[in-house]
């Protein structure tokens, strides 16, 4: 058996079935991406940032939110946060760091169907406040928590 007619049409078969997805418009990277808010993430301030994310920059303080986070981080590349809400309709959520240079670390957009519950890992450059920013019946609620971050992990 000839191995290199084998390969031949192999690739060949490869070539012409990933010709025909992206021909009938089946595999569109563009289409896998999830919205990208540029200027949001590129704020320098944390209203702005706020404002470009959720709409609004007005926000209210509440308890029915639970930031969970370290009281010291000894590494701020890797911080990690746990935001939570009783809230009923949770659209999405926002996590800022008060002290970076781009303040918005993550905003997450909710269905219906989702539990109001986000677990992840951001970067601080240095000892700020946490905030979490949610947007529920339109109107946006928030809680902070501070987080200090060592140098080295000395722990002060």
């Amino acid at each position: 058996m000839n191995l290199l007619r084998r390969k031949f049409v192999k690739t060949t078969t490869f070539v012409g079935v990933t010709a025909s997805a992206f021909g009938t418009g089946v595999l569109l990277p563009q289409r896998a991406l999830g919205a990208y808010a540029k200027a949001a993430f590129e704020a320098r301030d944390m209203n702005d940032a706020i404002s470009a994310s959720l709409g609004s920059d007005q926000h209210t303080a509440s308890d029915a939110i639970k930031l969970k986070a370290p009281e010291i981080a000894e590494n701020g590349a890797v911080v990690p946060v746990t935001v939570s809400s009783s809230l009923d309709n949770v659209d999405a959520i926002s996590i800022l760091a008060s002290a970076n240079a781009n303040p918005l670390t993550s905003t997450y957009l909710l269905s219906s169907a989702c539990e109001p519950y986000i677990s992840t890992r951001i970067k601080m450059a240095k000892t700020a406040d946490i905030i979490a920013v949610v947007k529920a019946d339109g109107k946006l609620y928030s809680t902070s928590r501070e987080v200090k971050v060592t140098i080295g992990g000395c722990g002060g």
